[in-house]
């Protein structure tokens, strides 16, 4: 049996890659690569990313390929470490805005009625709302950890995914096939086991991987203003500390102190935003004409 499955799985990733485009591949293998330095990263990090291991400002080389901050903690082991803190935000944000706001707009839709109305009248508060003032607010009143940061990343995000998931559902459920389904006694479980999620999940996964991108970027914001978890060497939080530094401006620290987390911040949230172009690309062929 696992022999005929392995095959199987080759050839659709095989297939799934012929599908993607160029720049499509480009941002996958570099979010594989993000993904493996983030899971790898005690082994490919050779000093600690939390106690300093030589001289302050050490230029890049000199057996710290990144150079050193301040404080003489090597600035790769905090970039891999840090990678970690990217994904892990990225990752459960998804999960948790992407999938809670997905089925929030599948019963709403279904439903119709109060429920539709008290859901849709929640995301039109959500969306008025200013993020990020809110967020710093929410971030500083809970306190500055990985999860809190997470669960009010997710709070701001799940409007989005039940408002797109929401309109597909409404013409969804207005199809023949699923009205005779249902009319054949169909139940809800039913219906969204066989018919609305096999149409629904291009339209979550790519929400999700927005969803992504969007969490990266705020994490990283909110500990650039000091708002992070501080035992998380995040991205934000390197950045934070090397603007912070006098006078980095007026030397050649900010040359790999600041300019190798934007790097990285960058490619992950570029390579983040071509991928999931692809994905839905692939999931909507509509746009492509």
């Amino acid at each position: 049996m696992i022999e005929n499955i392995i095959p199987k799985a080759f050839r659709r990733a095989g297939q799934f890659w012929s599908m993607l485009t160029f720049s499509g591949r480009i941002a996958l293998i570099i979010l594989l690569l993000l993904i493996l330095l983030a899971i790898f990263a005690p082994l490919v990090s050779w000093h600690p990313h939390d106690a300093s291991s030589g001289p302050a400002l050490v230029p890049p080389g000199n057996g710290h390929i990144m150079g050193t901050d301040e404080l003489g903690v090597d600035l790769w082991a905090m970039i891999a470490y840090g990678a970690r803190v990217s994904i892990i935000v990225g990752l459960g944000t998804a999960l948790l805005a992407g999938l809670g706001g997905s089925v929030l707009g599948i019963v709403a839709a279904y439903r119709g009625g109060l429920t539709d109305r008290i859901v849709m009248r929640l995301v039109d508060i959500m969306i008025a709302l200013p993020d990020l003032p809110v967020m710093i607010v929410l971030a500083a009143f809970f306190g500055p950890s990985l999860r809190n940061i997470i669960i009010v990343l997710a709070l701001f995000a799940w409007s989005r995914p039940a408002r797109l998931v929401r309109s597909q559902m409404l013409v969804l459920k207005e199809q023949s096939y699923i009205k005779m389904a249902a009319h054949f006694g169909g139940g809800f479980f039913y219906l969204l086991r066989k018919h609305f999620l096999p149409e629904l999940l291009p339209l979550i996964m790519v929400s999700m991987i927005r969803l992504a991108g969007m969490a990266i970027i705020t994490e990283a914001s909110l500990s650039f203003l000091g708002l992070g978890d501080p035992t998380a060497r995040s991205w934000g939080l390197i950045i934070n500390h090397a603007v912070n530094f006098s006078g980095i401006y007026f030397t050649s620290f900010w040359q790999w102190w600041l300019l190798y987390p934007l790097t990285f911040l960058t490619l992950l949230v570029a390579s983040l935003a071509m991928f999931g172009r692809d994905i839905e690309h692939l999931a909507d062929p509509r746009i492509l004409r």
